[in-house]
């Protein structure tokens, strides 16, 4: 028996490859199929079944491609209702593959059709959970996504979460590994655990929403506090995953690579969005005007997610030279399937061919704090559990996330200054900006943990895990 993670950082998401004589199953695949086929190949394996835990919402799964390419079934829990054709399995329901077998357990609550697999060995003993969304290290799944296609409150699935996790999840053996779908990172919860495999016993020993004396009102209460607003494309993901998508292979061989007088052409007539993916220092140096920076080194399929609203939007991208295919494919993986191409020859072709290009100022947390003292005015972009554990006195929080809803915030006529943590999500920040005129904008270099090492007062630092 075989089983490996295949963990995905930029999504925080774990998909699983398991072998057993000769047999293959596939558990929450990624769009891009060919890795799991090829290496199966290798083995010299078939992939006999695609286990879907839900329908994701953080990403575009491969389970459509992957059963064209393989002819094999897509399993999913009961209540899924998908567009395609699938296994709709019966709680229990069990799975022969080579020397040992995969039990359906269905466990509703962060979606209707949320299940677990539960792998057991040759010898019949309970050996890896597989739990999906249910159950993540240090956290579950939060119950308020499907409140919609469910028409029930988030309460009310956070109650039938209690109850799959106490009946389906909780009584199985302390050494039963735990192998779930994401990681910290993910939005999919809100106290996700940076490591990526655990135990059951270790989960009843530290997880908050596995304490053995807990109501299920204190779960209830616990589980929905402090929930952040989902990002604005995991609707449109569900979507796609219930009603399936173009393969990931053909948005590739779409795109075109376009010379720079051909690309600015382009980008005229289609009103494209110009997405630069370089590194952020790259992006301060020199970049097309209007164009939107999100690094490919960074959290980038979440912030494309949260930030470029319409999923249908044409891009057009300016990548490091031999990443083109990896950032279409970074793209697909969150439904953005619009690349109509990228420049050839990155953004040195554009400046080699004449044409104009804009900067980004950006100083350091010394020169900041000189500012400071000259009272400028200064925005704070992290995530609003960062802010409230530790910023600037005096210093507004308006969040990467919801930029669009500070617009009115920043100043057109006079220098500001933004921040986040290390400079990643403010540059991200200031490019938006500028696309929207904001010219005066400046970013800190170091962000915030450079900003500590200065002189400029900072509120005290609160535990984010004390915070209600």
């Amino acid at each position: 028996m075989k089983i490996e993670q295949i963990y995905t950082g930029c999504l925080a998401q774990g998909a699983y490859y398991i072998e057993s004589n000769g047999e293959v199953a596939i558990i929450d695949p990624l769009r891009e199929v060919q890795p799991y086929v090829s290496k199966a190949t290798a083995a010299g394996a078939k992939i006999k079944y695609i286990f879907e835990t839900h329908f994701h919402a953080d990403f575009v799964s491969g389970h459509v491609t992957l059963a064209e390419k393989t002819g094999a079934p897509i399993v999913f829990g009961p209540n899924a209702n998908p567009s395609f054709k699938a296994h709709i399995a019966k709680d229990g329901e069990v799975f022969q593959l080579g020397d040992i077998t995969i039990t359906l357990l269905h466990t509703p609550g962060h979606t209707m059709e949320s299940s677990c697999y539960l792998l057991k060995d040759k010898n019949g003993k309970d050996y890896a959970l597989f739990s999906g969304d249910t159950l993540f290290l240090g956290d579950v799944g939060r119950p308020d996504l499907a409140q919609k296609a469910a028409h029930m409150t988030q309460e009310q699935l956070a109650g039938l979460l209690f109850d799959s996790l106490r009946t389906k999840v909780m009584t199985l053996a302390d050494d039963v590994i735990v192998y779930p779908a994401h990681g910290a990172g993910s939005a999919c919860g809100k106290n996700l655990s940076k490591e990526t495999v655990g135990t059951i016993g270790e989960q009843k020993a530290t997880n908050y929403a596995l304490r053995a004396n807990m109501t299920k009102e204190e779960f209830v209460k616990e589980v929905t506090d402090g929930l952040l607003p989902p990002p604005a494309y995991f609707p449109m993901n569900v979507k796609l995953n219930k009603e399936g998508y173009e393969n990931v292979e053909t948005i590739i061989s779409e795109a075109k690579a376009f010379d720079a007088k051909t690309f600015e052409l382009v980008a005229n007539e289609t009103d494209a969005l110009i997405l630069d993916v370089r590194h952020q220092d790259d992006f301060e140096k020199g970049h097309i005007p209007k164009s939107i920076f999100i690094g490919i080194d960074g959290g980038f399929a979440p912030w494309v997610g949260a930030l470029i609203l319409d999923y249908k939007q044409p891009i057009l991208l300016v990548t490091p030279e031999g990443r083109e295919e990896e950032t279409i494919t970074r793209l697909a993986r969150v439904g953005y399937d619009n690349t109509i191409g990228y420049l050839e020859g990155s953004f040195e072709a554009w400046k080699n061919a004449g044409l104009e290009y804009d900067t980004l100022e950006s100083v350091s947390a010394e020169k900041l704090e000189e500012k400071i003292n000259e009272n400028a005015k200064v925005f704070d972009v992290r995530k609003p559990g960062e802010y409230t554990a530790e910023h600037i006195v005096d210093v507004p929080s308006t969040p990467l996330d919801f930029i669009n809803d500070h617009l009115a915030e920043f100043p057109k006529e006079e220098e500001f200054y933004l921040h986040c943590a290390g400079g990643y999500r403010s540059v991200i920040a200031a490019s938006i900006l500028k696309a929207r005129g904001y010219h005066n904008v400046i970013n800190v270099l170091g962000g915030f943990s450079a900003i500590k090492n200065t002189g400029i007062k900072t509120t005290n630092y609160v535990c984010p895990s004390t915070l209600k």
